[in-house]
């Protein structure tokens, strides 16, 4: 009789048998598909899949299956971390789900065609410290896998571990031998940033050897004159006009300030006049250009001066546009019109002159999450995904994509049955076309919430007005910091404040002093590179060691609150009581002064701050007494309880909201401030997370502020759930002391849609 014991045994006699397969290149997809459909055969399971690690993408790969899709090999591939393979690969530990559906770290790949796969087993392949890969079976019955299959499985594995690890060495060496790439194309990639609508359209790599037309070898060309050089610097003049005429509405901070470096170094005598004299010596113009721009370039590079190096990208950019307006040089502004942009950097004026020419959206590979280029392209409403996956560069042009921005996904050559769901879940509504809020915010037991608006843009304040935001419960003042290329006065900054005051009415608006530094530094500062910015010289401890600077600010905000009823000035990352006192002199000294000055101003904001270190829980009752109000940010105050960077890709599965820490944290600000009677919001991502809304509410959170494009969306969250709801769950998340029982709560939450089928 051949029983389960018989198999298991047959199973491993078989593994040993393969492990002679691997002899060269030529066997290595034989090993493997023999290897699943061993496995397969004597697990009785459905599907048997093998996904090998990528060090150099940091990736699993699909590499061999038995029951999948098999156009899925090679294009299915996730971080560590990402589903339950990529949880099995980081913890290096078995995972068993009777009913994988159900789990919170399940993922779906559309292209996959596992829908019907209830049970899931999946062992990770490893020798020694070598992390290998993973081995995953599946079957249709729920619960079919035992715990007898398991430690069958895993004696199986460690057998071939040795082949597997060689056939992944084979793999590696043959592609570099060959220079053939790794897949013709990924079928999706994850991205770390993702803002605006979603949409589709086909690809375009702008600027793939952008540089080569300053840097590069000469090509040949027809013959230049002086007069081509005066008419390409005309050109440049008007073009820079246009493009900083059009935009002046939409920039209101910094419409005139984007090209003024640009212009500054076409009006300086040496910059032109050298290259005029070039061209008389007898040196063509393209020639001429360049040798001068490049002697610029250097000098800006040797400065010790992080502001003197930053202007090489302001001679780059402009010497780059004046190339490309000699007459018959290529202009790709038509090239871009309606397509999908991919490029590794962008400067300022390209997000402009992008915006101008209508593209779909823009994907920037392996590319920081530059601050210029997400508040612009927030600003001018282009859909943004931010990745480090390169591949993209490499992509051919007039392939087909779909930006999923709200899941931060980029789809490569979707299927139509697979863009129809895509467009069905995530239909590419204009912004304007988004309807108003409802009049008030309420729970389905009539609990009112108060919605506010997060603002990085005085062109973001039109869109909360008119979706009827409360108020604006955070303006980020960094903006006019950064795009400048020093210090704004507190003349600028009075008419910036003032415009966004007005823009909302009478309505409440809450602003938060600067918070330079970490990942928003000042390159004019002065302030030289710090190795760990984020634990550095950053937000009010910045101001509070320049003093002068932060006074502008705060004299310029009071004084455009003049004649409001409602004005809040909110410091960001308050460590300690003396900060908060220091801070709150400053205000109080400012007044004073315009007041003897005779300047019209807001004689009694209200004075808070947002909670996001640590430092300040055991001291929150005290806080609460001297703070008018609460602001949490939970990004912050997530990465800094958790110690985990939450920009760092390596430590990202440390990085983790619904963690208890975090949970209690948050409970105890929220008590604290409702029994000293101040407001508690919070404005950072949690407030528009469907997962955290019921926790937020649970715990006595009454204020959410959320960027624009989510207040609709959490309107209809809140009014989906009822309080008595959203306090038993909060307690029942407050009880847990596990990360892996608050995910577990997290999936039962009020309102939760069911889980999708898939891996």
């Amino acid at each position: 009789m051949y029983t389960q014991e018989t198999a298991h045994l047959d199973l491993l006699y078989g593994m040993g048998k393969l492990t002679g397969l691997v002899t060269g290149d030529s066997d290595i997809e034989t090993f493997l598909d023999k290897t699943v459909h061993l496995v397969a055969t004597h697990l009785n399971a459905h599907v048997c899949s093998i996904y090998l690690f990528e060090e150099e993408e940091n990736l699993l790969i699909l590499k061999s299956t038995q029951g999948l899709n098999p156009d899925a090999v090679d294009a299915i591939r996730m971080a560590p971390g990402e589903g339950l393979v990529g949880q099995c690969f980081l913890r290096q530990a078995i995972i068993r789900e009777g009913n994988a559906s159900q789990s919170p770290d399940f993922k779906y790949f559309d292209n996959a065609g596992e829908e019907p796969f209830n049970s899931f087993l999946c062992i990770p392949i490893q020798r020694g410290m070598e992390r290998i890969g993973v081995l995953v079976v599946q079957h249709r019955d729920l619960n079919h896998f035992t715990r007898e299959d398991e430690r069958t499985l895993k004696t199986a594995v460690t057998q071939v571990a040795g082949a597997l690890g060689s056939a992944r060495l084979l793999i590696e060496l043959d592609l570099k031998r060959t220079g053939r790439s790794r897949t013709s194309l990924p079928a999706f990639v994850r991205a770390q940033v993702a803002m605006g609508k979603p949409t589709s359209g086909k690809s375009r790599i702008l600027g793939q050897n952008r540089k080569s037309a300053l840097y590069g070898p000469a090509r040949p060309h027809k013959p230049y004159t002086k007069a081509d050089f005066k008419q390409a610097i005309d050109t440049t003049i008007q073009e820079l006009k246009s493009l900083q005429d059009a935009f002046a509405q939409r920039l209101p901070e910094s419409a005139t300030l984007i090209f003024t470096a640009h212009f500054m170094i076409l009006k300086d005598k040496n910059f032109t006049g050298q290259m005029t004299d070039l061209m008389d010596q007898g040196v063509p113009p393209l020639a001429a250009v360049k040798k001068v721009a490049r002697k610029y370039i250097a000098l800006f590079s040797a400065s010790p001066h992080a502001y003197m190096q930053e202007k090489t990208v302001d001679v780059e950019d402009l010497t780059l546009r004046i190339l490309s307006n000699f007459p018959g040089r290529s202009d790709e502004d038509d090239r871009v019109k309606g397509r999908i942009v991919i490029a590794q950097e962008l400067y300022p004026s390209d997000m402009l002159r992008l915006a101008a020419s209508n593209v779909k959206g823009i994907v920037l590979a392996a590319g920081g999450a530059a601050s210029h280029v997400t508040i612009l392209s927030r600003s001018l409403g282009i859909s943004l995904i931010i990745t480090e996956d390169t591949r993209l560069l490499k992509l051919p042009e007039e392939t087909p994509l779909y930006l999923d921005t709200q899941q931060k996904v980029i789809y490569i050559k979707p299927s139509q049955e697979s863009l129809f769901f895509l467009q069905f879940q995530n239909p590419e509504t204009p912004q304007d076309d988004t309807p108003p809020l409802a009049e008030e915010t309420r729970s389905t037991d009539g609990h009112r919430i108060t919605l506010l608006a997060n603002v990085n843009l005085l062109s973001e304040v039109e869109e909360a007005h008119r979706l009827k935001a409360e108020g604006i419960g955070l303006y980020r003042t960094e903006f006019p910091f950064l795009i400048r290329s020093a210090f704004p006065s507190e003349s600028e900054q009075y008419l910036i404040y003032k415009k966004l005051l007005q823009g909302m009415d009478a309505a409440p608006v809450t602003i938060r002093t600067l918070d330079a530094g970490g990942e928003k530094a000042l390159p004019y500062s002065g302030i030289s590179r710090e190795t760990n910015p984020e634990l550095g010289l950053r937000s009010i401890r910045f101001s509070l060691r320049y003093r002068e600077i932060f006074e502008t600010q705060i004299r310029a905000i009071l004084r455009a609150g003049h004649g409001r009823n409602q004005l809040g000035i909110m410091f960001p990352l308050i460590s300690s009581m003396d900060e908060f006192m220091d801070a709150k002199t400053i205000v109080e000294d400012c007044i004073r002064d315009l007041q003897e000055e005779g300047v019209l101003c807001m004689e009694s904001p209200q004075i808070g701050m947002m909670i996001e270190l640590p430092s300040v829980l055991g001291t929150l009752d005290e806080f609460a007494r001297i703070a008018d109000f609460f602001s949490i940010g939970t990004n912050d105050l997530t990465q800094y309880l958790l110690g985990a960077d939450r920009a760092n890709r390596l430590v990202a599965d440390h990085y983790i909201p619904h963690h208890p820490a975090v949970n209690r944290a948050i409970h105890a600000i929220a008590q604290a401030g409702n029994q000293a009677k101040i407001p508690v919001s919070v404005c950072g991502e949690m407030a528009h997370d469907p997962d955290y809304i019921p926790f937020l509410l649970g715990v006595g959170i009454n204020t959410l502020s959320v960027d624009p494009q989510f207040l609709t969306a959490v309107q209809n969250s809140i009014s989906e759930i009822s309080m008595a709801q959203a306090r038993a769950y909060a307690e029942t998340m407050l009880a847990q002391t596990r990360v892996a029982d608050t995910t577990r709560v997290l999936a039962t939450r009020p309102g939760s849609p069911p889980h999708h089928q898939g891996d």
